[in-house]
């Protein structure tokens, strides 16, 4: 039946959005990682992770810049491309971008090129319910959309830094209609990015689509972190809902196991990585 997987010699199916949608549905926590390379993109398909996004987060952590800004198409394509040779398991998203996806039609032709040229299963843009038409003409297109809310980093001149999002009333329930848009237009995921606890809960119970956290509480359906953030090559100030799992640990391998493990126990994250 699976004689693709037979060649691979895997013993399930990799993961895919229906796969995605069934953990939500089951309650089962999804475990997902940033990646950036061919050797650490084997690393997390090794431990479990169930999503890799090779996020422009590239742009600070590999290129040097202070912002995401910088990044590119052709940088994205690249990274995504070589990251797909290390994965046999976890489902991959790719970024778009800054101003990669300003009109439906540039978002569809930067889409393809994640997927046809990147090997991308997924692409990821930052916005709310401004970003329902683009959302809307890829998911005709068949593109899988995965939609981020909160936080937006590529945003970060506009909102003045890189700061937690939600605390008031009014931008609360903004974020969660917003949620509810992107949901409606045909977004497969939702990625919700520094945020209290409360709204974090409340988006995830208002979505029938899966809910991804980073640093936005417990009560999303998966958490997801910076695979440098997380193992401690990140210098300088990490922002607080970040752990260091190589603290104790030998291995990077053994750092994204025990990762892995936390977020399926709701371990991580915990009290100290929330924002109230």
């Amino acid at each position: 039946m699976y004689k693709q997987l037979q060649q691979r010699d895997m013993d399930s199916p990799p993961v895919n959005v229906s796969t995605l949608q069934r953990m939500k549905e089951q309650s089962e926590p999804i475990a997902c990682l940033t990646a950036y390379d061919a050797s650490f993109a084997q690393l997390v398909d090794m431990a479990g992770t169930d999503l890799v996004l090779v996020g422009d987060s590239l742009g600070m952590v590999i290129q040097g810049h202070d912002t995401t800004v910088p990044v590119t198409v052709d940088d994205i394509v690249y990274h995504t491309r070589i990251v797909t040779r290390g994965l046999r398991h976890a489902f991959l998203v790719a970024d778009l971008p800054f101003m990669s996806y300003a009109t439906p039609e540039q978002a569809l032709e930067n889409g393809v090129r994640l997927m046809q040229e990147g090997g991308a299963m997924m692409v990821k843009l930052e916005g709310g319910q401004g970003q329902v038409s683009v959302v809307e003409f890829l998911a005709k297109h068949d593109i899988p959309v995965c939609a981020h809310v909160g936080l937006k980093p590529q945003s970060v001149h506009k909102i003045g830094g890189f700061k937690v999002q939600g605390r008031e009333s009014e931008a609360a329930k903004q974020m969660v209609a917003d949620a509810i848009a992107l949901q409606s237009a045909g977004a497969d995921i939702v990625l919700l990015e520094c945020v209290p606890n409360e709204v974090g809960k409340q988006i995830t119970d208002s979505l029938d689509v899966p809910v991804i956290g980073i640093g936005a509480g417990p009560h999303v359906d998966g958490q997801i972190l910076v695979l440098y953030d997380m193992l401690g090559i990140t210098l300088g100030r990490t922002p607080r809902f970040v752990r260091n799992f190589m603290t104790g640990i030998d291995a990077p391998l053994a750092a994204i196991e025990a990762y892995v493990a936390a977020v399926k126990d709701r371990t991580y994250p915990a009290k100290e990585h929330c924002f109230s």
